[in-house]
């Protein structure tokens, strides 16, 4: 067997190279900043890894897999999605099981602060949960579906890595380490299966892209785009802790999974920029290996 490789597979091998190095030179950029990234190309084949299975806390990231597991549930008919969930703004700590409540102020939606004691439908909890990265909406549907079961669903989608284990500002906890944790290549899975309709029925998960495309924290991947190129992502965000979790979806072909985590920059301006930079080198990318990916090695 004769192997006749043509230019266009030397330039898709050297693009992948250059990918990597310029993702790696903008990253030096920031000194003490670690990043963790996943990059599947759905059209082409096209992947990228990099410190990929690293940890990272999850922040706000970990609200993706709630989402699956409440509708998962509500297929199963364990509740309805239009199913009224009473406000109350006490939780109980994974540390020893002492209540403890959210602070509005630190809560990037201030909206059921102002609702306390009334009835709020599963689906809109849910789509605040995403949409503004409610915390008290993620905290009241994780105690209806329980953190457990929602890595247990991880896991069958094949994220090993994953892990939910609470709400959020559960301060207990966290001084005791017992924090919600990802990786790049997970949320990569997990987002794949979204979109390949396997997280879920192939309902539901249309539901969860839209949900996911209707985001209003665009400061990250999408900031890194052809203005309009449509997204679908989920954005995180603790001290020193920034991160996004995208579907980019160019004009005219399939789209791509982009996972940039990064920790070690206190500035959110600056780690945003980051992402943002990154989005766009991984864009270019992926925009040029169209024509040389539909080439084939000949032998």
């Amino acid at each position: 067997m004769i192997l006749l490789v043509t230019a266009a597979v030397i330039a898709i091998a050297q693009g992948r190279d250059s990918l990597l190095e310029r993702i790696q030179a903008r990253i030096s950029a920031d000194s003490g900043v670690q990043v963790g990234l996943a990059y599947v190309d759905l059209a082409s084949g096209d992947t990228l890894f990099l410190n990929a299975d690293t940890s990272f806390h999850a922040a706000s990231t970990m609200k993706v897999p709630v989402m699956i597991e409440l509708f998962r549930r509500a297929n199963t008919g364990s509740f309805r999605m239009d199913q009224g969930l009473l406000l109350v703004n006490q939780f109980a700590s994974l540390a020893d099981g002492s209540p403890y409540a959210l602070d509005l102020g630190s809560d990037s939606d201030s909206s059921l602060y102002h609702r306390i004691g009334e009835r709020v439908r599963v689906d809109t909890l849910l789509r605040l949960m995403i949409t503004r990265s409610s915390n008290f909406a993620t905290n009241t549907l994780i105690t209806l579906v329980g953190a457990d079961a929602v890595t247990r669903t991880m896991r069958s989608l094949g994220a090993q890595r994953i892990q939910v284990l609470r709400g959020v500002e559960d301060g207990k906890a966290f001084e005791k380490g017992l924090n919600n944790t990802t990786t790049a290549r997970d949320l990569a899975i997990i987002l794949r299966a979204i979109q390949e309709g396997r997280a879920a029925s192939p309902g539901a998960t249309r539901e969860m892209l839209e949900i996911l495309r209707a985001q209003e924290f665009n400061e990250k991947i999408p900031a890194g785009l052809p203005p309009g190129t449509p997204v679908a992502h989920k954005t995180g965000d603790i001290t020193a802790v920034s991160h996004d979790a995208a579907i980019v979806y160019p004009l005219g072909r399939k789209p791509y999974v982009l996972v940039v985590l990064t920790r070690g920059i206190a500035d959110g301006t600056k780690s945003a920029r980051l992402i943002a930079d990154i989005s766009a080198i991984v864009y270019a990318h992926s925009s040029g290996a169209d024509a040389a990916g539909s080439t084939r090695v000949a032998n």
